[in-house]
């Protein structure tokens, strides 16, 4: 299945931020990409220059021909333009039986306002379609705060990136209470226009997949999260993220993505001059790991049997699924010190396989190199 994302925002001249961010993200988690564009732009990572907002009428075209043809599996909203394009948009979601994501975009990454008062009061009508809505905390207020989301009948997701202190906390809450929070450390850098849109994307196609909201937040935040890590550092403001280096690090099905091998004296550098980047090392050099150009990750270790590694969104259900289809585990999922969770096997011929979880800490463990 190619999930078909219908994308109903801005676009960012910049690449940073809106259209350009959500068809980015849809792209590299393999989806098909759709656009209804609600207003153009001027802009790039220091600010926003100019904004021309899409006639309302011209929006609803755009929705009614992709809809119309190709079919949608999931929606996101990001900028919506105008009070008018929020209500007429709202209209023609409403009569849409699937997964729709709402960013309430009011103020771009540089500070500028992208929506007024009167925009901002009609998006009570898109969030009674919506079946999440993902405000950072100052939009969060400007809705009214958490029990005024809650009841327009949608879910919440409050994003803690404009918290302070080092550590981060996103929550997911119904009307049920707090369905899962999550923490996590700062990623320091400015590389951070478009997260917002990024992040509601990636939302986006995971529930288009069929994700339960809990897990598709989950696998949402660390798609965000590794694109802020493997951000190009490109402009001299708030830059964009790096969503075309998320390679291999997510998507439904096992990911052949890292091989250990026996560490011999001079691999090391054999493995440099090949052209792989070294990320991980070791004081006694008994261990090191390199990246690939594509994403995959290869470890060297002393004494190690060789193995391949499948990287498995959620480990213990793929384990029971393998598990109840007759296959044997030496060692059933267990919690490593390298902060991965790991089961052991063999396939027919005795080859050693590993299947893992290690979200971002395959290519970004906390002892990666500079």
């Amino acid at each position: 299945m190619t999930p078909r994302v219908l994308i109903v925002a801005g676009s960012d001249s910049g690449g940073g931020a809106g259209i350009q961010a959500d068809i980015k993200t849809v792209t590299m988690l393999g989806g098909h990409a759709m656009t209804a564009v609600t207003a153009i732009t001027a802009q790039n990572s220091l600010g926003v220059n100019a904004v021309l907002p899409v006639p309302a009428d011209m929006v609803l075209a755009q929705i009614d021909a992709v809809v119309g043809d190709i079919g949608v599996d999931a929606v996101k909203i990001g900028m919506i333009g105008s009070a008018e394009t929020a209500h007429r948009v709202a209209e023609r979601l409403e009569t849409l039986d699937v997964p729709i994501v709402f960013d309430p975009v009011m103020v771009a990454t540089s500070g500028a306002t992208l929506a007024d008062q009167a925009t901002i009061a009609a998006f009570t009508r898109l969030m009674r379609c919506a079946t999440v809505v993902t405000p950072n905390l100052p939009e969060l207020e400007a809705l009214g705060g958490e029990a005024k989301v809650l009841e327009q009948g949608c879910a919440l997701l409050a994003k803690g990136g404009h918290g302070a202190g080092e550590m981060l906390i996103d929550r997911l809450v119904t009307r049920d209470g707090e369905l899962a929070r999550w923490e996590a450390p700062r990623i320091p850098t400015t590389s951070t226009h478009g997260t917002g849109c990024t992040l509601a994307s990636a939302l986006a196609i995971f529930l288009a997949l069929g994700y339960p909201l809990k897990a598709a937040v989950a696998r949402a935040r660390q798609f965000v999260r590794i694109a802020l890590r493997d951000a190009p550092g490109l402009g001299a403001g708030h830059g964009p993220m790096g969503h075309h280096h998320v390679r291999l690090d997510l998507g439904p099905g096992a990911r052949l993505n890292q091989v250990t091998l026996p560490l011999a004296p001079g691999a090391i550098d054999f493995w440099r001059t090949l052209g792989l980047r070294q990320i991980v090392s070791t004081e006694d050099g008994h261990y090191a790991r390199f990246e690939a150009a594509g994403g995959a990750t290869l470890s060297l270790e002393a004494g190690a049997e060789p193995t391949i590694f499948l990287e498995c969104d959620d480990l213990d259900a793929e384990v029971a699924r393998l598990r109840a289809a007759g296959v044997v585990f030496d060692q059933p999922p267990t919690d490593q010190p390298w902060c991965w969770r790991e089961a052991r096997l063999r396939d027919p011929a005795g080859n050693a396989l590993c299947l893992y979880q290690a979200d971002e800490n395959r290519r970004f463990p906390p002892w990666r190199l500079a």
